[in-house]
């Protein structure tokens, strides 16, 4: 029986990919490297330092774990001065209602975003107070595919693996919801999300009827 829901961030909540996007491209500019919106895929869902070493094997740069450190933190406080314009408002369509719906249920609500920025970004929206539980990139070691974010926010609830539902729209997320033996929403493309137990196209399309699928 499903009693929480984890959530990841962007793309499933917000969609923060494309203030990502702007940053790396304009580093990988930097570096002589066009990154591109298919590129762009393979930096979904896995950490700052593990994107930085996928960009830099785009354009066959080598460079040393200090200067790739401090190429990633630039990166990121051009991010972090596009989220500083976030607003409420550009929270996905239903998100809000399904996670109301949710607790009136008595399921309960955790975040689990391998983004070290994501309690800036619930508390832009406004909903930093809907999570009983929030786990980021600053508490894990391993990035996803790797199922520890998903593991802690289970620790942290007090429940098994098996009790929890993931919402994923990364292809690594789902994997890291599988490896970590949770049944998983995924929100996007069958194409990319096919071993999710269930593929959507928003997260606001998911009926809790459908929870004792699970």
């Amino acid at each position: 029986m499903i009693k929480a829901i984890i959530f990841d961030l962007d793309g499933v909540i917000v969609d923060t990919a494309h203030y990502h996007y702007i940053a790396w491209k304009r580093l990988a500019q930097e570096l002589g490297i066009d990154l591109t919106l298919a590129d762009n895929e393979k930096l979904k869902g896995v950490s700052r330092v593990r994107s930085m070493e996928i960009i830099l094997a785009l354009g066959g740069v080598t460079l040393g774990a200090e200067e790739r450190d401090r190429l990633a933190d630039k990166k990121n406080t051009w991010f972090v001065d596009h989220l500083e314009r976030m607003a409420p408002e550009e929270i996905f369509p239903g998100v809000r209602e399904l996670i109301r719906k949710l607790k009136d249920r008595g399921i309960r609500i955790a975040l689990a975003s391998s983004s070290k920025n994501a309690k800036m970004v619930i508390q832009l929206l406004h909903i930093e107070t809907e999570f009983d539980v929030v786990v980021d990139g600053t508490m894990i070691t391993h990035s996803k595919p790797d199922p520890e974010i998903f593991l802690l926010a289970a620790s942290k609830l007090g429940l098994a693996p098996g009790e929890c539902l993931v919402f994923e729209d990364a292809e690594a997320g789902v994997e890291a919801a599988i490896a970590a033996g949770m049944k998983c929403v995924g929100i996007g493309s069958k194409d990319s999300l096919g071993k999710a137990d269930l593929v959507l196209q928003t997260t606001g399309a998911f009926d809790p009827d459908t929870l004792t699928q699970f």
